[in-house]
């Protein structure tokens, strides 16, 4: 399937995707060293999958979110009925838990299950035994026990139940994972337990603050946000997989399944502007105790619980999603020096102090050292944004954010009260300025561009005006939108920058879709300029390439008309926030970008 067809489950510690053919095809498991127990969307049915559809004809499928909620229905048409299928994560007790409900809407609709459990990204087949009312299935620390409401029997090392389900009937299916060596901690009855998960969801959407025309989508995507938050330690990671392509059949196969600094403060600004100040605050503590020690050892990237260690290898056994290989597991980008963290981070402390979320004295005391550090460090090159696999260069996005945490530096003791050299900082901050305008402006292009002295465009250069550093009806801005405009708009979508041939930026054979967050930006730009009937229309654009769940991938081919990367992307989702606000009545983050 395309990654489109796919929603998204989860409990806010674990993930799973369901396809709209009543496939899961990736369950994520807590640990993330264990693998997926589920990998089809990476190698084929036969790494393993769970699929319960009809075992007719499908006529139509239709599928949709209850609302203000994770909870997925699917109801399939046939000759003979219609099935409803409802998936959902009960909020976290101890073991992760996947429940499915079969449900009998007309007629009456022969139905069949498929279940191929396969652990460590596909590789170990589990040892499967029936223990009371469950079958098991075990290999190493990992267990999985699934309950049936139907009979099952083994088919190779496939699990295969086939039965028939009439109007008003209910079928009851539970998943659940738990450490090989304790015991299974079963919930019970599904219905129940599918009733407490909307109760959950609903208490969590209820606090969200829209009252944008776009109201519907904004609490999509923040919800979808929420489900990307790792409940028990505040962090937030970029996207539910790995190793989804920025092009079909290429290498360009990452995995994102880590919290970048940059993702993570996007994710936290979005959610703190959607009224949601507790995840704000696990973030923060997060945060300190991520990147405690020094700060010119700073990682742009942690694990879910602040691991520092994230070693990148291939898993040779699986082809990749369309034969797009190697598939990746870790990222050899965690030790990457990204001079624009420092900002993102200081910014984002700046944002959690402008919305009034209680101060913790520790935090400051972060602030002052990477301030410390930063002082000497913004003037070396760095991989940049986009974290190129090549030479360091001085790229002019990295030197903007170094920029912006000046600038917040000096805001904090201005606005707020913290004790700190605020002269030395606006010295360092007027150097930034004069530095950015003298060398990353190219006079022949009148625009802005990717690195020092060089002439190639960058997306990420739309920041300019978001954050404050020049005014949108500047001519260097204006330009550069422009320059932007006739470079990197393809059919209506930006990209990142230009990869026709091997790229000089990265190193990598050439192609990927449009950068969705990118083409926010260029959204943003227009409204920041004036130009709101073609910030609308983009805008519009955008949310018309949603799949039918109303999420998004992180990247987008507009000429195939479909979407690449790993899904769902938090980038995507913060940009569609971000831009709804800047377009309604109640403003967003382009409303004030010198705050």
């Amino acid at each position: 399937m395309k990654i489109e067809d796919y929603g998204l489950i989860g409990d806010t510690q674990t993930v799973a995707l369901v396809g709209r053919n009543g496939s899961i095809d990736w369950l994520c498991l807590p640990r993330f060293d264990s693998g997926a127990c589920f990998a089809a969307l990476l190698g084929g049915a036969e790494h393993g999958c769970w699929k319960i559809a009809p075992a007719e004809e499908v006529i139509s499928t239709r599928r949709a979110y209850r609302k203000g909620t994770l909870i997925l229905e699917t109801v399939f048409e046939t000759a003979s009925g219609s099935v409803r299928l409802t998936d959902c994560m009960p909020p976290r007790r101890r073991d992760a838990d996947v429940v499915r409900l079969v449900q009998g809407v007309r007629g009456r609709v022969r139905m069949k299950m498929l279940l191929i459990v396969r652990f460590d990204y596909g590789s170990i087949v589990p040892w499967i035994r029936r223990v009371n009312d469950r079958l098991e299935a075990v290999a190493g620390p990992d267990a999985l026990c699934f309950w049936s409401g139907v009979d099952t029997h083994g088919e190779g090392l496939t699990t295969v139940a086939e039965f028939v389900v009439n109007e008003g009937q209910t079928i009851p299916f539970e998943l659940l994972w738990h450490p090989s060596h304790e015991p299974p901690n079963r919930r019970g009855d599904t219905v129940n337990e599918i009733a407490q998960t909307e109760q959950w969801w609903r208490a969590w959407s209820s606090k969200v603050k829209c009252e944008s025309e776009w109201g519907e989508a904004i609490e999509r995507s923040l919800i979808t946000l929420k489900a990307l938050t790792y409940a028990p330690t505040g962090g937030i990671v970029a996207a539910a997989t790995t190793s989804l392509p920025e092009h079909i059949g290429g290498v360009r196969n990452w995995d994102y399944r880590f919290c970048w600094l940059r993702d993570a403060t996007f994710t936290l600004y979005a959610l703190m502007q959607g009224g949601h100040t507790d995840e704000a605050c696990a973030w923060r503590d997060w945060l300190l105790r991520a990147v405690a020690g020094d700060p010119s050892k700073l990682h742009i990237m942690y694990g879910v619980a602040g691991e520092r260690r994230l070693q990148e290898y291939t898993l040779p056994w699986l082809p990749g999603y369309e034969k797009s290989a190697p598939v990746r597991v870790g990222n050899a980008a965690f030790s990457q020096f990204q001079l624009d963290v420092y900002g993102e981070l200081m910014d984002s402390m700046h944002q959690a102090r402008c919305a009034g979320i209680e101060p913790e004295a520790h935090a400051w005391k972060l602030q002052r050292a990477v301030m410390e550090f930063l002082e000497t460090a913004w003037r070396e090159p760095d991989e940049g944004i986009w974290e190129v696999r090549g030479p360091r260069r001085h790229f002019t996005h990295s030197k903007l954010m170094a920029w912006v945490a000046f600038d917040r530096a000096v805001k904090a003791v201005e606005e707020f009260r913290c004790e700190g050299p605020a002269e030395r900082w606006r010295s360092h901050r007027e150097a930034l300025r004069e530095e950015i305008c003298e060398r990353g402006y190219n006079r022949e292009k009148r625009a802005f561009v990717q690195e020092y002295g060089g002439d190639q465009l960058d997306a990420s250069l739309l920041m300019l005006p978001l954050v404050g550093f020049l005014p949108a009806d500047d001519e260097r801005v204006r330009g550069t939108v422009a320059a932007i405009e006739r470079e990197l708009l393809v059919d209506g979508f930006v990209l990142r920058y230009r990869t026709e041939e091997e790229s000089q930026v990265d190193g990598l054979p050439a192609g990927e879709g449009a950068f969705l967050l990118c083409t926010f930006w260029l959204a943003d730009n227009y409204a920041l300029a004036g130009r709101f009937e073609e910030a609308r229309a983009l805008f519009e654009r955008l949310l018309a390439i949603r799949n039918d769940l109303g999420l998004l991938g992180e990247q987008y081919d507009p000429r195939a008309g479909r979407m690449l990367g790993n899904f769902p992307q938090a980038f995507s989702h913060v940009g569609l926030v971000n831009t709804a606000r800047n377009l309604s009545h109640e403003g967003g983050p382009a409303s004030h970008p010198h705050r």
